[in-house]
């Protein structure tokens, strides 16, 4: 089970002014299971970083309104140490230098592949969780969040893309409860339409596929998971 300062990040603010590399990169990494925010420019990023919760940053450097590079020197100097993930045109050893000093933790280059991207966004997810391993278990239940694949005593379980991304969600607060808001906000962007009951509705498809005392429902409070073996 993990401890709660091993909780890996799944929000994440993407800055990008391109239109067809923004829309490439967040359609990526939404696959990947992240819910994903995406602003264009460096005002913008300023302005989400300082109002909402994100786990991590794939920031590009040349930005209209405020450029990367100073967004970046001016989250560090706020005291955020949000891992940050430089995804940007310049390629001059001294730009790559730049941004490392200023506080990024990683650097890539453009053109890149979106799947490097995502293998290092989890490598930077899981160096600040304090782990080298991506895999979580909390009982009888494994979930690799990079292989996207769901385990229960040695057999795996299908799950849609929303389930697994609420049952991340569960398996990272594994010794807390997270509400339905809390929920929410972990697993859905802004760009998502969100019904009423929907949370719900992928809990109850959860605890028919994992069994019912997996997910246990704190009243009045929220859920956790347990991943405790449904009785035979």
């Amino acid at each position: 089970m993990l401890e709660a300062d091993t909780i890996d990040p799944m929000r994440i603010l993407l800055v990008e002014d391109d239109a067809m590399v923004g829309s490439a990169v967040r359609k990526g990494l939404v696959g990947a299971g992240f819910a994903v925010d995406w602003v264009r420019d460096g005002q913008a990023a300023e302005l989400s970083a300082a109002t909402a919760i994100y786990d991590l940053v794939v920031l590009d450097l040349g930005l209209p309104r405020k450029d990367g590079l100073s967004v970046l020197i001016a989250l560090r100097a706020a005291g955020n140490r949000i891992p940050v993930l430089v995804a940007t045109a310049r390629d001059a050893v001294q730009d790559r230098i730049e941004g490392l000093n200023a506080g990024a933790d990683d650097y890539l280059l453009k053109p890149f592949d979106l799947d490097e991207l995502i293998a290092r966004v989890h490598a930077l997810l899981r160096r600040a969780a304090g782990t080298g391993s991506p895999v979580i278990t909390v009982g009888t239940i494994s979930l690799d969040p990079v292989a996207r694949r769901v385990m229960q005593d040695g057999h795996e379980v299908e799950l849609s893309a929303r389930e697994f991304a609420i049952l991340e969600a569960l398996m990272r607060r594994s010794d807390g409860v997270m509400s339905r808001a809390e929920l929410e906000e972990a697993v859905y962007d802004w760009d998502s339409s969100i019904g009423s009951n929907a949370v719900e509705v992928h809990l109850h498809k959860l605890r028919r596929k994992l069994g019912s005392h997996a997910i246990r429902n704190i009243r009045g409070v929220g859920y956790r998971v347990d991943g405790t073996r449904p009785p035979s």
